[in-house]
C-alpha cells in the first residue's frame, strides 16, 4: 500500500513539473473571452465573443495586452521565441486613412503607461528613445508616415529596437509560394492578418499573410540581431497599439507564442471572432436637393434662432480667459436646472457655511449634487478657485469626484458625485440615523487616514486639506468614507517650503502652531486625531455647552487617561460590540496626532499602518512631551494672525481672509 502510494505521488510530482515547463514556454489563444492570464491597460478591453480591442476611434490613445507572466531570457534558459498571431486594423469607414497601427512588443515591464500615442505606438516615450537601457523590442504595423523616423511613404511592417524609428522596414506583403512573388497586402482593409515573429537566437524573421493563406516560405522581414544584449532575464510579451489624429480600431483575433518552435501550438482559425466591418461612406446628396432643403431650413432656423435669444438669456452663464489653463469638464446651466428640478426645494439636501447644496439626476440617470454659491461672496469665490483647481488632479477612491462646474451671473455651481449617505455627522450626532458600529468607524476613518496619506505624498503635488472633520467626510452607498469640500485646500510643489499662511478651519480641529508657523501636513495630521476622536468618543472636539472640564475632547481624554478611564471616553451607543485593545489604540493615536509638538506627530503614511496594524503604535506616556500640552487655537487668538494677500495672477482681486468656523458647519 506504501509503494502504491509513494508511486502516486511520484507522478504527480512529474505531471506538475511537466504542466509547469509547458507554461513557462507557451501558451495560445483562439479568442480571450477566457483570458485571465491577460493583462490589459488603457483603452484596451476585452469584447463579448473572445474580441480583443486594444484601441477605439478615439483620439491621442494608447491600449495595451500583455500575458501577465514574464518569460526567462537568461543566459541558462534558450534566448528564443516563435509567435503567430491574427490582427485586424479597422478604420472609421472604408478607404479612409487610419492610425497609427499595432505593434508586437517584448518588453521588461509590463506598465507602459509613460509612452506616448501617435508614432510612438504606446511602446515609446521621447526620454527613452535611442537609449540601451529601455530594453523594448517591438515588430511594428505601422499605418501612418512620420519624416522624423526616416519612414516609408505607406503603411509598412518594421523592427524596432529601443527605438521607433525602425532597425528594418519594408512595405506590407507576402510571399506567394503559388505565385511565387511578393503580393500586396492592405494594413487598413478591415480584414484580418496572420502575422509570425520568429527569432532562433540569431536572426530575427517577421512574416505576414491573409487569413486564408498559410504562412509564407519567405519572411517579408529578416534581420541578425543579437536580443541578448537587450534582453533582461525575465521579458513580458504583449501587443500595444495607438491612435492620433488618424483614427483606428485595432484587434487581437487570436495569438500563440512559444519559446521553442516545436512546442509553438497551432492557431485554431475556425474558432476567431468576426471582426465587426468599418463604416461605408454615405452617398452625397445632390446640390439642388441641398438647395431646396437650405430654403425650408432658414425659416425654421430664425424661429428657433428667436427662442434660442430668449433662452440663452434665462440660462446665460459667465466665461472668462483664466478658466481655461484648468480645464475641467463644464455643464451647462441648463442642464444642471433640468437635473435639480429648477433648483426645487424638494432637492435640496443641506446648507454650508457657502451655500446650498441640491441633489441631481442627469438625463442618463447619474445622480449628482450641485453645491449653489454666490458669484458676490469674496470666500465662496476663492473656494469655488480652490475645488475647480482641486478637480482636475486628484484621483482617490476615498475622495469625492469633483465632476465639473458651471459659472452664471451671480452664481457658482459645483457638480460633484452624490452620496447617498450624506455626511458622517449626521450619524454621531443626529438621533434620526443609526449610529455607526465599530466596525463602521475603524473602517471610515481608516478610508480618511488613506485619502489624506494620498493628499500629501501620493497626488502630483502636496495638498493641504486644512479643513478635515465629520461633517466633510461623506458617505458612498456602501458606507465608504469620502473626504469632500475643498474649498480651504492649499497645493504646494513636492519639496517645497510650505508658506505660512493665514489660519483657516473649525475651532477644536485646528493645532496650535496654526497662530505662528502656519499651515503644514503636522497641521491636517492634527485635524485627523481631533476627527478620530470625534468619531470614536462620538463628541464634537470642541462643544461650548458641555461643561469647562469637558469642552475641549482632546483635553479631556488626557484627564480620563490620566484617572485610569480611557475606555470610558468612548461613544456609550457602542454598547459592547468593540475589541477594548483597538479602542484603546486608536485613542491614543488619536492623542498622538493631536500632539502640541509637531515634529512629535507621525506622518500619515504611518498613521495609515498604525490603523491598519501593519505597524505597532510606538510606546508613549501620557507625560511625553506635548502629550499634556493642550493649547488650542481661540478666537481671541485669531485676532493677532497676520493677514497675507492671495498672490495669483488669475484672481488678484480676491485676498486671503482668516476663517474659523464654530463646532461644526
Amino acid at each position: 500500500m506504501a509503494c502504491k502510494l509513494h508511486l502516486v505521488l511520484i507522478f504527480s510530482c512529474v505531471y506538475l513539473i511537466c504542466l509547469s515547463g509547458q507554461q513557462d514556454t507557451g501558451f495560445v489563444y483562439n479568442g480571450f473571452d477566457q483570458a485571465d492570464d491577460i493583462f490589459i491597460d488603457g483603452n484596451a478591453r476585452i469584447l463579448p465573443g473572445g474580441l480583443l480591442q486594444l484601441t477605439n476611434t478615439t483620439e491621442l490613445q494608447m491600449g495595451h495586452a500583455f500575458f501577465k507572466q514574464p518569460f526567462d531570457f537568461d543566459q541558462s534558459s534558450s534566448l528564443s521565441f516563435y509567435t503567430h498571431f491574427v490582427c485586424a486594423l479597422v478604420p472609421p469607414k472604408l478607404g479612409a486613412d487610419g492610425g497609427h497601427g499595432i505593434a508586437f512588443v517584448v518588453s521588461p515591464s509590463m506598465d507602459l503607461s509613460l509612452a506616448y500615442a501617435t508614432q510612438y505606438m504606446g511602446v515609446f516615450s521621447i526620454p527613452t528613445n535611442g537609449t540601451f537601457s529601455s530594453h523594448l523590442l517591438a515588430i511594428e504595423l505601422d499605418t501612418v508616415k512620420t519624416v522624423e523616423f526616416n519612414e516609408l511613404e505607406k503603411p509598412h511592417v518594421g523592427i524596432d529596437v529601443n527605438s521607433p524609428i525602425s532597425v528594418e522596414s519594408a512595405l506590407p506583403s507576402y510571399f506567394s509560394n503559388a505565385f511565387r512573388k511578393n503580393i500586396s497586402i492592405n494594413l487598413l482593409s478591415g480584414e484580418p492578418i496572420q502575422v509570425w515573429v520568429d527569432y532562433d537566437g540569431l536572426l530575427l524573421n517577421v512574416s505576414l499573410a491573409p487569413i486564408e493563406i498559410e504562412k509564407p516560405n519567405r519572411p517579408l522581414l529578416s534581420r541578425a540581431i543579437n536580443l541578448s544584449e537587450i534582453f533582461q532575464d525575465k521579458m513580458y510579451v504583449g501587443f500595444s497599439a495607438s491612435t492620433g489624429n488618424m483614427l483606428s480600431n485595432h484587434y487581437i483575433l487570436g495569438w500563440s507564442f512559444s519559446k521553442s518552435k516545436k512546442l509553438l501550438q497551432t492557431l485554431d482559425l475556425s474558432k476567431l471572432a468576426q471582426v465587426p466591418l468599418p463604416r461605408e461612406e454615405k452617398k452625397k446628396l445632390p446640390p439642388l436637393l441641398i438647395g431646396l432643403v437650405v430654403l425650408l431650413v432658414i425659416p425654421v432656423l430664425m424661429i428657433l434662432g428667436g427662442v434660442y435669444l430668449y433662452r440663452r438669456n434665462k440660462f446665460a452663464e459667465v466665461r472668462e480667459s483664466w478658466e481655461k489653463e484648468y480645464g475641467p469638464h463644464r455643464f451647462s446651466y441648463k442642464s444642471l436646472y433640468k437635473a435639480t428640478n429648477g433648483f426645487g426645494k424638494d432637492c435640496r439636501v443641506g446648507k454650508g457655511g457657502f451655500g446650498e447644496v441640491y441633489k441631481g439626476t442627469l438625463p442618463q440617470g447619474r445622480h449628482i449634487a450641485v453645491k449653489r454659491l454666490s458669484h458676490d461672496a469674496e470666500q465662496g469665490m476663492k473656494q469655488f478657485v480652490a475645488e475647480v483647481v482641486t478637480m482636475g488632479n486628484l484621483q482617490h477612491r476615498n475622495l469625492v469626484p469633483l465632476l465639473g462646474y458651471c459659472r452664471r451671473k451671480g452664481e457658482l455651481l459645483l457638480v460633484s458625485e452624490y452620496m447617498p449617505k450624506g455626511s458622517l455627522d449626521q450619524y454621531l450626532f443626529r438621533n434620526q440615523h443609526p449610529s455607526p458600529s465599530w466596525l463602521q468607524r475603524i473602517s471610515i476613518v481608516k478610508d480618511i487616514g488613506s485619502a489624506i496619506s494620498y493628499l500629501h505624498t501620493g497626488a502630483k503635488q502636496v495638498v493641504l486639506h486644512r479643513d478635515i472633520k465629520a461633517s466633510n467626510v461623506m458617505l458612498d452607498s456602501k458606507f465608504n468614507g469620502r473626504l469632500g469640500d475643498f474649498g480651504m485646500a492649499k497645493f504646494y510643489d513636492h519639496g517645497a517650503n510650505l508658506s505660512a499662511t493665514a489660519a483657516v478651519g473649525t475651532i477644536g480641529y485646528m493645532a496650535p502652531e496654526l497662530i505662528t508657523t502656519g499651515t503644514s501636513t503636522k497641521t491636517d495630521v492634527y485635524a485627523f486625531g481631533a476627527f478620530l476622536l470625534e468619531v470614536i468618543c462620538g463628541r464634537r472636539p470642541f462643544d461650548p455647552e458641555m461643561p469647562v472640564e469637558k469642552r475641549h475632547l482632546v483635553k479631556w481624554v488626557c484627564e480620563c487617561w490620566k484617572r485610569g478611564s480611557l475606555l470610558e471616553t468612548r461613544d456609550p451607543r457602542l454598547g459592547g460590540e468593540f475589541l477594548s485593545e483597538e479602542v484603546e489604540m486608536v485613542l491614543k493615536l488619536g492623542l498622538l496626532c493631536t500632539n502640541a509638538m509637531p515634529e512629535s506627530r507621525p506622518a500619515m503614511g504611518q498613521v495609515v499602518q498604525y490603523l491598519s496594524m501593519d505597524l505597532p503604535l510606538p510606546e508613549f506616556l501620557l507625560y511625553s512631551p506635548g502629550i499634556g500640552s493642550f493649547m488650542p487655537v481661540s478666537m481671541e487668538a485669531s485676532s493677532a494672525i497676520v493677514i497675507p494677500s492671495l498672490r495669483s495672477s488669475s484672481f488678484s482681486m480676491f485676498v486671503t481672509h482668516t476663517v474659523i468656523d464654530g463646532p461644526g458647519r
